[in-house]
């Protein structure tokens, strides 16, 4: 399938842009940076243009559906959804350091997708629970959520790195220069999270109503509905320890990163617990 192909070779998109962000850290020249950013854009042209052919494909035989029911195509958008955030937040600061930090997580997820031989890429048809107009919007948001997660996970080891690189050269070194200082990150970090929170939350009401509707049920404490409840209070716990206790730093970041962990596995670890999502291992 050419949809398969293109979203094949935008791996290597992806990491090509790393590494041209990656040569605008080190060697601190604007021309580095503004081909990684037309790189980026680049690949999530193509990446976009390979899910709406996908999409066009699965009408063409006979079983259309939105590119976001099996593992596969669930790695593939989370990519995108990482790169189109990546991109709006550096659109919107202004700085190009994200990119370092967030596109390996895009590269990974597209390579995994890509490569692993246990994924079946093929489009499948819809099991009689996926067969709901919620699954979209389910989808959707909480892989949105998904996304701002990843970019607060970027800024927290954006926050240990420049730390640690402080520490072992000098405080003039190009590489911290074209970091954000550390309240500047700080201030990404507790934005992006809650954004993140927002479309977790109605990612988790509308697997609610779609459960509903397909199992008779709101809530059944499946192992990845009780993970997505668990991650939603370790990133209401991040909140309010910032709204509330004032915490700033490197424990936000710190938490970003545990917060983080409890994404990948709500979102990878309990498809190998048996459940009513078991079916994401297709």
């Amino acid at each position: 399938m050419i949809n398969t192909t293109i979203l094949s070779w935008v791996t290597y998109v992806y990491f090509t842009a790393f590494v041209l962000y990656f040569m605008r850290m080190v060697r601190g020249t604007d021309i580095w940076g503004r081909m990684a950013s037309i790189t980026a854009v680049v690949g999530l042209i193509a990446h976009s243009a390979g899910l709406i052919m996908r999409w066009s494909e699965s009408y063409t035989m006979g079983i259309g559906h939105a590119p976001l029911t099996n593992f596969y195509e669930s790695l593939i958008f989370f990519a995108w959804t990482i790169v189109l955030l990546s991109l709006i937040f550096e659109w919107r600061i202004k700085h190009k350091g994200l990119g370092v930090f967030v596109l390996p997580l895009a590269f990974l997820a597209m390579a995994f997708a890509s490569l692993s031989p246990n994924i079946n890429s093929r489009i499948q048809p819809l099991i009689p629970a996926l067969q709901s107009n919620w699954l979209t919007s389910h989808v959707m948001t909480c892989f949105m959520g998904y996304a701002a997660f990843a970019i607060a996970f970027g800024l927290a080891c954006m926050h240990f790195a420049k730390n640690f690189t402080r520490s072992v050269t000098d405080s003039q070194s190009t590489f911290l220069r074209f970091l954000p200082s550390h309240e500047g990150i700080d201030e990404l970090i507790y934005h992006s999270v809650a954004l993140g929170f927002v479309f977790l939350s109605l990612g988790i009401i509308t697997g609610s109503v779609w459960a509903h509707y397909a199992w008779g049920s709101y809530w059944s404490w499946d192992p990845k509905e009780t993970w997505s409840l668990i991650t939603w209070l370790i990133y209401a716990a991040m909140l309010h320890s910032r709204l509330v206790r004032g915490w700033r730093g490197t424990r936000m970041a710190f938490m970003a990163i545990i917060g983080f962990a409890a994404v990948l596995f709500t979102y990878l670890g309990v498809n190998y617990l048996p459940g009513l999502h078991s079916y994401l291992q297709s």
